[in-house]
């Protein structure tokens, strides 16, 4: 650096105009001492001392930067088109071993459990929760997954390839698909046995956005524009003027729903391809489940995969805590729905054929089976749970049982793990309240990008 380069040491002692030899002898013999304090006084020193750190430490930060961008910008897709080699052969059951019945009505009697699912997992929509399950069965059974690798999604927003599954070799068969993708029904249809049972969830698409909002809403860049006190309010009076559909991650403030299942949600309203779609994933998914009704939909699943009640307890993860959460009024309700209107239209179809599902399965069943879930999930919760309810972040005293927290804010409550619990629920227990990141660390999966990004944020402290 320059304080420390001779040259520049010199041209200070020896090279100014207007000196003479015996002036210069002077300073070298007797000068030295007093001229170095005149010259390069100690606030200098200090002053490039400080540079050199903030040169440091700014090099750092870009380094930092760009690393963040590497994680949170997957590969460009320019489309559908598979990734996977051309003639590869799909899944099918190996030489010998018996198929999987095709998912059977349990009140025909007669059904055999059903292990091969493909659960499409949207954004905000009790999908954590679900996910959960789906890790217990698969791990009580020995079933195979299909992982991610790196990260604990599939290169999230682009679209799913077989490629991105952890450990693919071509002609791969795996029972359980259940992380984060952007749906590509021919990709994930060659991974999984012809009969394997599709399933997914939806959310009213107001409070679905508003949940997206506060969660994403950081690390969407044109929302930085919003200045006032309530963001949501402010976006949601004007929403055009402050919405880039090309955006970084602008995905998540409009009919998310809609582009996780792998659609334009940009599309036209008036497009008849949006009712295309609909019907499109009518007849590829099985069962449909609402957010809003969560129990009688794992009755239904339930039902549809001939699973025993034990198989579809939970506690609820991933969720906010309430001062998180502010309601929509009225208005912005109205104008969040509009505003998703793609989504809205998708949730009317699902609501509706929802409720004939539930009415051929007969009401009075129904609410005798949620019942029984309720009760046996309130059974587990005095045995597993200490204090019986969710906590903050910061009260939570086992980091295995730390939740993963949006930018910024520490909104999403866990759970404490009794300390004494008895020989037969103890393990039950634990996967129970295990969040995602660590249930797939339990589970094998290779997260080192997802836990390269914990170390950079825990650094920065976002």
């Amino acid at each position: 650096m320059v304080k420390n380069n001779p040259f520049y040491e010199r041209q200070d002692l020896t090279g100014r105009a207007g000196v003479s030899r015996g002036a210069r002898g002077e300073q070298w013999a007797g000068g030295w001492k007093n001229h170095q304090v005149s010259e390069m006084p100690l606030p200098q020193k200090k002053r490039w001392v400080s540079m050199a750190k903030g040169l440091v430490l700014g090099a750092l930060f870009t380094s930092l930067l760009l690393l963040l961008y590497s994680y949170a910008a997957p590969p460009l897709h320019t489309g559908l088109a598979s990734t996977t080699p051309e003639g590869t052969a799909p899944c099918a059951p190996a030489p010998g071993e018996p198929e999987a019945l095709t998912p059977a009505n349990g009140s025909a009697g007669g059904c055999q459990p059903q292990r091969d699912i493909v659960f499409m997992k949207t954004h905000k929509t009790a999908s954590s929760t679900l996910l959960n399950i789906l890790f217990r069965f698969g791990q009580k059974h020995g079933l195979k997954f299909a992982f991610p690798n790196g990260r604990n999604d599939f290169d999230y927003p682009a679209f799913f390839a077989r490629s991105l599954v952890q450990d693919y070799r071509p002609g791969a068969c795996f029972n359980i698909i259940c992380n984060h993708m952007r749906f590509h029904y021919e990709e994930v249809r060659g991974l999984v046995p012809p009969n394997a049972t599709f399933i997914t969830v939806l959310r009213d698409p107001a409070r679905l956005f508003e949940s997206s909002f506060h969660y994403f809403g950081s690390v969407v860049p044109f929302t930085w524009k919003l200045s006032g006190r309530d963001k949501l309010a402010e976006f949601l009076q004007d929403p055009d003027r402050y919405y880039d559909p090309n955006g970084y991650n602008a995905h998540y403030l409009r009919n998310l729903l809609f582009f996780d299942l792998g659609y334009d949600s940009g599309l036209d309203p008036g497009n008849p391809q949006v009712q295309e779609h609909i019907l499109e994933v009518e007849r590829r998914f099985h069962l449909v489940l609402l957010q809003e009704y969560f129990d009688e939909s794992l009755v239904l699943l339930k039902d549809l995969l001939c699973w025993e009640l034990e198989d579809v307890l939970y506690f609820k993860l991933n969720a906010r805590r309430a001062s998180a959460v502010p309601r929509l009024s009225g208005e912005l309700y109205r104008r969040a729905t509009a505003w998703n209107v793609l989504d809205a239209r998708l949730y009317r179809h699902f609501n509706a054929s929802f409720w004939r599902k539930v009415e051929a399965f007969g009401r009075e069943r129904m609410a005798r089976e949620v019942a029984a879930l309720r009760r046996a999930n309130e059974r587990m919760r005095r045995i597993c749970i200490d204090g019986g309810q969710a906590v903050d972040a910061a009260a939570i005293q086992d980091s295995a049982m730390q939740p993963w927290q949006p930018l910024g804010a520490k909104s999403i409550l866990g759970y404490n793990l009794k300390k004494s619990i008895g020989q037969r629920h103890a393990q039950l227990c634990r996967r129970m309240l295990t969040p995602e990141i660590q249930y797939l660390m339990d589970l094998g999966v290779n997260l080192w990008v997802t836990k390269l990004w914990k170390l950079i944020r825990d650094f920065l402290r976002w």
